[in-house]
C-alpha cells in the first residue's frame, strides 16, 4: 500500500470513528503531556475524570510545579504506577523553573527532559507543534505487525528501529499530528489485541495478518513477565481515636504513599501466634485485636499481593514506643494523606469499626 493511500484512509476512518476526548481538542503541550501520562498504563475510561481532576485543580504547568507532592499523590490516588505521578511533579518543576514554564517545541527537546521519553515526546511533537514524527506505542506495534505482516518480535532490539522506520515513512507530510491519533485510536478501539473487527476493517484486503490468518499471533512478543507473590499483613494499629501510619519509602511499590505497619513474610499471610517480630511481641499484650478482615487479593503487572489487615486497639492507659518515621493521624489527617487504593478501600469498607 502507497504510504499516502494508508494515511489517507487511516484519518478518514479516524475522522468518522474517533472518540471526543477533551486533550483532543487542544493544542496545549501541559494538557496534551498530562493527558499521555496519566493513559500511560490506563485506559482512557478510568484516566478520563484523572485528566479533568488535575486540569481544574493544576491549569497550568506551573499550577503544578508548585504544588505540593501530598496532594499531587492524593489527586493521582487509585491510578496506580505512582511513579508517574512524582516524575510528572518533578519535570513540571524543571520546565518552570529551567523553562520558565515553556515546553520545547521539538521532540529532539522534549526527550532531553527528565521524565519524558521517546514515545510521550513525538506525542507532544506533533499533536501540539505539528513535528513530524510518528509515535510508537504498544496500538501502534499491533497495527503495523498485523497489516505489514511483520514478525520481528517486538521485545527484540531490532523490533524499535524496524516497527520506528516504518511508522515515520507512513506518517503524513502534511497532518502529522491527525495521522499519529488515528494509529493510537484504531488501536485502541479497532486492531485491539483479542477479537479485531477484521470482517469490516479498512485494511480489510490489505492485511497480511487477516490474508493468512495470523491475527492471534501477531505481533510476535516473546518475552514473559515474571510474576512475583507476596504477603502483606497490615497492623491497623488505633490509639485515642488515631491511627498509626508511616510514609512508604523508594525502591517498592508506592513510594511516597502512607500505609499502616507492615509486617510482609515469604510465602504465606502470617500466623500471628507464632510471630518474633518485636514490636508486635511488645503492643499485643497491651491491646485486643478488634477484628481481622477478609483477604484481598490486590494485583499489580509484576506482582500479586495477598493482604490481610489487624485492627488492633492500644489499650487505654498504655504508652506506646513506635518505630521511627511513624506517627498517629486524626481521621481527617488519615483522609487527606495519600494512600494505595488498597487501604482506602479497606478504610472506606470497615469505618463503622473505628472510635
Amino acid at each position: 500500500m502507497e504510504r499516502q493511500t494508508f494515511s489517507e484512509v487511516l484519518q478518514n476512518w479516524y475522522h468518522r470513528n474517533k472518540r471526543d476526548l477533551p486533550w483532543r481538542n487542544t493544542k496545549d503541550p501541559y494538557k496534551i503531556w498530562l493527558s499521555e501520562v496519566i493513559l500511560q498504563q490506563t485506559r482512557v475510561v478510568q484516566g478520563l475524570p484523572y485528566y479533568l481532576k488535575f486540569v481544574e485543580k493544576y491549569p497550568a504547568v506551573m499550577d503544578l510545579a508548585s504544588a505540593d507532592e501530598k496532594e499531587v499523590l492524593r489527586l493521582w490516588q487509585g491510578l496506580g504506577y505512582y511513579s508517574r505521578a512524582r516524575n510528572m511533579h518533578k519535570t513540571a518543576k524543571i520546565i518552570t523553573s529551567e523553562l520558565n514554564g515553556k515546553f520545547p517545541e521539538t521532540y529532539a527537546g522534549l526527550v532531553k527532559l527528565k521524565g519524558i521519553g521517546p514515545y510521550t515526546a513525538a506525542a507532544i511533537a506533533s499533536f501540539a507543534f505539528d513535528e513530524k514524527v510518528a509515535v510508537v506505542d504498544g496500538n501502534v506495534y499491533r497495527v503495523l505487525a498485523r497489516i505489514f505482516g511483520l514478525e520481528t518480535d517486538i521485545a527484540s532490539h531490532e523490533a524499535k528501529k524496524i516497527f520506528g522506520d516504518l511508522a515515520n515513512e507512513l506518517i503524513s507530510d502534511t497532518t502529522p499530528g491527525t495521522h499519529n491519533q488515528a494509529m493510537m485510536e484504531f488501536g485502541a478501539t479497532y486492531c485491539t489485541p483479542a477479537s479485531p473487527g477484521c470482517m469490516f476493517c479498512i485494511f480489510h484486503y490489505d492485511c497480511e495478518a487477516n490474508a493468512k490468518g495470523k491475527q492471534a499471533v501477531l505481533p510476535v512478543k516473546s518475552k514473559k513477565v515474571k510474576v512475583k507473590s507476596r504477603y502483606f499483613d497490615y497492623f491497623v494499629i488505633e490509639q485515642s481515636g488515631k491511627l498509626m501510619m508511616s510514609q512508604r519509602g523508594s525502591k517498592d511499590i508506592w513510594e511516597g504513599l502512607y500505609d499502616f505497619y507492615l509486617v510482609e513474610s515469604q510465602d504465606s499471610l502470617l500466623k500471628i501466634e507464632a510471630t518474633d517480630n518485636d514490636f508486635l511481641l511488645d503492643i499485643l499484650p497491651v491491646s485486643t485485636i478488634k477484628n481481622t478482615s477478609e483477604i484481598y487479593k490486590h494485583i499489580l503487572t509484576h506482582q500479586n499481593i495477598e493482604v490481610r489487615f489487624w485492627h488492633i486497639m492500644i489499650n487505654e492507659g498504655h504508652g506506646l514506643q513506635i518505630p521511627l518515621d511513624y506517627d498517629f493521624y486524626s481521621w481527617q489527617e488519615v483522609d487527606d494523606l495519600p494512600k494505595p487504593i488498597l487501604i482506602e478501600k479497606y478504610l472506606k469498607k470497615h469505618h463503622g469499626e473505628f472510635q
